[in-house]
């Protein structure tokens, strides 16, 4: 065991209290300690650090292992006090194991800090030896500056009086140079007025300036100063001649007017003559840039235009804005107001030039070389703006990006409109094109869904061209307004939600009275726009509406138009016009069958023998409705059929029915009314809703068809006076009628209680109403 688990194995094996702890086994536990604390010492850890945490045990604890006052004897009493052997003996175990571990870890720390003790060892030995070397080198320098300062001191005491007359001839050498300079200067000027170094002179004439107006009382010095200003006048007048000619650029004028201010000019007429001169230069550019929007030359395209004024006019602006400022800053407000009402009346002469050429510009489809003009336009505007923040240039130049952006999504908008009156005239043609060439030309599936994409498309590149406007390296996208109002006001409400309200009112105008525009519009363009605003109302609109807000972020607040709004509009344009296809196909069967019904003798005609042919023309024109119908609309719900629907004889209309209601009026005996008994069956018979709302499906459509048709046959009979073979007639007509209509109706009773009517009329408008046998009727419509 080791010494520590000898002293915990009982008590009589460890020291006594008064012995004191010698030998190899007490020094080992104080080596390993201090090595400890020269580890903690070189990593830098305090001994707070060390302790744990404030919540640990107390440092001042003796039997504490971890502790710096930990005592082995208090530690060793405590054990054995508290604890039963077999704890003392785990004890023991733990730590001899903790004391490995120890050990483990100082031989890894020792190990792995090996070379940087011996690199210390090293680098303290290196210090020792060149300290040693340092000491006698700044041993001999301190001799070396002591000698220096010696020889320093019997200079300064041997040289004290030749330095005190150097000094003074220096100065006096300096002042003769001065006078030489003054007596000088007259000829100096002179010369360099010949030779044109006008800026040399003024700055001759600025270093003596003050010297002659000091000692002008002398005779000698008056006389230079006058030379000097005779000379300087005339500089002056040279100055303000080249200033006035006007053929130099910005810059030379700017130098003239720099040294007429330093020869003392005043700067309130030169301030006038400087923005006089400028306002020639840029009206030349004004000039230049109007008359290439003359008529006579070919205009060049909108960017180069913007490329010309920014580099002349807005250049030359921005050249007399900077020397204005530099020049003439002691004006103060009023020199500032002067230069920005110069500023603000010829930037307006500029813009409306801009504008003009832009607003040539709106006929073309292509926004890409419009918006980089802009774009430039912009960007040139950018520095006059912010030398001339009163004039408001920057404001203006945005004003007019924003209008022409405004006026572009009206181009777009109108460009919509005219791509769908497009679309509707190619359909037109389309839908006439068969008839006069007598062969089948595209279904209406086909022409519905060209006409779709065809709108979709366009809608889609209108949007991909003002797209551009908010494009990032645009310099005027970041403005509040095409952050905001652009995207939201301007391109969703203006250019989408305007263009999906336009079209569905386009749609909307052929619901006219039939006097109108109505009449002229063929009944297939009606259903295919019907089922146009259909489609848009389920999906498209969504996905536009979609797209449009994926494309512009809208960061504006401003309420917009939700789309179950639009979808409602686009639902109720669907309607009408579905509702207007069914009156107008209705209108042009009624009017067939008004007419044979009206251009025929009921009275005197023979006795059929045939259906007459408007009936098989009725059923053939109800079918191809039925046909054109189907392949836009889906077949929608029909109530259960009787099994009879195709096989009901004539007793329906009359042999049984009607014979038993009429054959009592028939007689002499009978003077009952049969006006009455029509009367009281009305009562009590199923009220028909002729225009009732139409449903969009196709027998939803074909049934309003058919009751507006049958409907009008019905009042026509009532009309008419009919003998026997004109009942038998109507009798045989309207059988055929229910024979094939039924089979288009949502309820086939309806086409029954119809047909009925106008049967049980022209037997109320017949003298001698005889019916027919049912046989006889099934015969002939069988034949017919």
């Amino acid at each position: 065991m080791s010494g520590a688990a000898a002293a915990a194995a009982g008590p009589n094996l460890g020291p006594g209290p008064g012995d004191s702890p010698e030998g190899p086994e007490a020094e080992a536990p104080e080596r390993r300690r201090k090595a400890h604390g020269m580890l903690k010492l070189y990593y830098g850890l305090s001994e707070g650090e060390t302790t744990g945490h404030p919540g640990g045990p107390d440092p001042l604890d003796p039997t504490d292992l971890n502790g710096a006052h930990f005592d082995p004897e208090v530690y060793l009493d405590k054990l054995r006090r508290e604890c039963p052997l077999a704890q003392l003996m785990d004890s023991e175990t733990d730590m001899v194991r903790q004391i490995r571990a120890l050990d483990s870890d100082m031989q890894t720390l020792v190990y792995e800090n090996y070379n940087k003790f011996i690199s210390a060892t090293d680098t303290i030995r290196k210090m020792k030896n060149d300290f040693r070397k340092m000491e006698d080198e700044m041993d001999r320098l301190a001799t070396n500056m002591a000698v220096i300062t010696n020889f320093s001191a019997r200079i300064s005491a041997t040289l004290q009086d030749r330095h005190e007359r150097i000094t003074k001839l220096a100065g006096v050498h300096a002042l003769l140079r001065k006078l030489q300079f003054l007596f000088e200067l007259p000829s100096r000027l002179t010369k360099c007025v010949e030779l044109g170094a006008y800026g040399q002179a003024v700055r001759y004439q600025g270093r003596a300036r003050a010297v002659l107006q000091q000692y002008q009382h002398l005779p000698s010095f008056r006389a230079i100063q006058d030379d000097c200003q005779v000379i300087t006048a005339r500089l002056a007048q040279q100055l303000r001649q080249r200033f006035r000619e006007g053929g130099s650029g910005a810059p030379e004028q700017a130098e003239c007017v720099e040294l007429l201010l330093a020869l003392g000019e005043p700067a309130e007429e030169l301030c006038e003559e400087f923005l006089l001169h400028a306002r020639g230069r840029l009206e030349e550019e004004l000039s230049s840039l109007e008359a290439e929007l003359g008529p006579s030359p070919p205009a060049p395209d909108v960017l180069e235009f913007t490329d010309r004024g920014g580099s002349g006019f807005v250049g030359g602006l921005c050249q007399v804005a900077a020397a204005y400022q530099e020049l003439f800053a002691a004006q103060g407000p009023a020199g500032a107001e002067k230069l920005a009402a110069f500023a603000r009346e010829l930037g307006g002469r500029y813009f409306e030039l801009v504008e003009r050429r832009l607003a040539q510009e709106q006929g073309g489809s292509d926004n890409s070389l419009l918006v980089r003009a802009l774009d430039r336009f912009h960007r040139r505007l950018r520095a006059p703006g912010a030398l001339l923040a009163a004039a408001g240039l920057s404001e203006a130049a945005t004003e007019i990006v924003e209008r022409v952006a405004r006026e572009r999504l009206g181009h777009h908008l109108q460009g919509l409109r005219a791509s769908f009156l497009g679309c509707l005239t190619d359909v037109r043609q389309a839908l006439a094109a068969p008839r006069l060439a007598g062969k089948e030309g595209p279904s209406l599936a086909e022409l519905l869904a060209n006409v779709a994409s065809s709108i979709l498309s366009h809608i889609k590149a209108s949007l991909a061209s003002v797209h551009l406007f908010t494009a990032k390296e645009v310099s005027f996208s970041n403005k509040p307004y095409f952050r905001g109002k652009f995207c939201s006001q301007g391109v969703r409400e203006g250019l989408i939600v305007g263009f999906i309200r336009s079209m569905c009112q386009t749609a909307q105008s052929f619901c006219d009275s039939p006097g109108e525009k109505g009449g002229a519009t063929p009944p297939a363009l009606l259903l295919l726009l019907s089922r146009l605003c259909l489609d848009y109302e389920t999906a498209t609109i969504s996905y536009i509406l979609t797209l449009t807000d994926e494309q512009f972020l809208v960061q504006d607040q401003s309420p917009v138009t939700p789309v179950s709004t639009l979808c409602a509009e686009a639902r109720e344009t669907a309607r009408r016009l579905l509702t207007h296809y069914v009156k107008v196909q209705g209108l042009v069967i009624s009017q067939m069958l008004r007419k044979s019904v009206e251009t025929r003798d009921w009275l005197s005609t023979l006795e059929p023998r045939n259906v007459r042919a408007v009936m098989k023309r009725v059923v053939e024109d109800t079918t191809a409705i039925d046909v054109q119908v189907g392949l836009l609309y889906e077949e929608g719900v029909r109530k259960a059929q009787s099994s009879d629907s195709s096989k009901r004889t004539f007793s329906v209309y009359s042999s049984s029915r009607q014979q038993g209601r009429y054959a009592p009026s028939y007689t002499p005996s009978a003077p009952m009314d049969t006006n009455l008994l029509s009367n009281i069956q009305k009562l009590f018979s199923e009220r028909i809703d002729v225009f009732s709302p139409v449903e969009f499906n196709k027998v939803s459509v074909l049934t309003g068809i058919i009751k507006i048709s049958l409907k009008t046959l019905l009042e026509c009979v009532r009309l008419r006076t009919f003998g026997r073979f004109g009942l038998q007639q109507v009798q045989v007509d309207c059988h055929f009628l229910q024979l094939y209509l039924w089979r288009f109706v949502a309820d086939e009773e309806l086409v029954h209680l119809l047909l009925d009517e106008v049967v049980a009329s022209a037997a109320l408008r017949c003298p001698d109403p005889v019916p027919m046998e049912p046989s006889v009727v099934e015969v002939i419509c069988e034949r017919g």
